[in-house]
């Protein structure tokens, strides 16, 4: 892996969208899982820039091209009282892969989440892809192996959400 000395990273804006988009494409094309992309310029903008951004996304730049981008979101640990940042996505395009780009984003997503005072940056990553595992653990990153991740979709989320109580989006009395 070389260091880019040229390599820029830059926070991305409401006029990128079409460019998270791709990206968020390409990545599910090198994953084998377009299938899976649903997303769209309307949902992305709402999500990213609408009144309450849920995600950030920032893209690497090399002389003014885009060579990969990270999406990701805020955590907390309650166990230790502090705000931490999820990468959601880090993709590198094929043709600047070990040039240092990869390392150079998780660089930024480590320093801005010093900088803003939180504990830990943490990640997923595809139980079968052994190449992004060894790059990550490279940068000095663990596996954690004591914690099984559990997600409610679909009909399950529509049945567990019917069950009732008081609307989360309503304000309280006095509030």
């Amino acid at each position: 892996m070389s260091t880019n000395k040229a390599l820029r990273i830059v926070p991305a804006r409401a006029r990128d969208v079409p460019r998270v988009l791709e990206m968020i494409q390409e990545l599910a094309e090198f994953l084998e899982l377009s299938h899976e992309v649903v997303a769209t310029e309307e949902s992305l903008r709402e999500a990213l820039f609408g009144p309450r951004p849920s995600a950030e996304v920032v893209f690497a730049e090399i002389g003014g091209e885009v060579a990969g981008f990270a999406l990701f979101y805020d955590i907390f640990s309650t166990f230790r009282g502090r705000c931490g940042l999820h990468l959601e996505d880090l993709y590198v395009r094929p043709r600047w892969r070990g040039e240092g780009v990869g390392r150079g984003l998780l660089a930024y997503l480590a320093r801005l989440t010093r900088a803003r005072g939180c504990g830990r940056l943490e990640w997923w990553v595809l139980a079968h892809d052994e190449r992004a595992a060894a790059f990550y653990e490279a940068a000095g990153a663990m596996a954690k192996d004591e914690w099984n991740i559990y997600r409610l979709t679909g009909e399950a989320l529509r049945d567990l959400a019917a069950e009732g109580g008081d609307d989360p989006l309503k304000p309280l009395p006095g509030a």
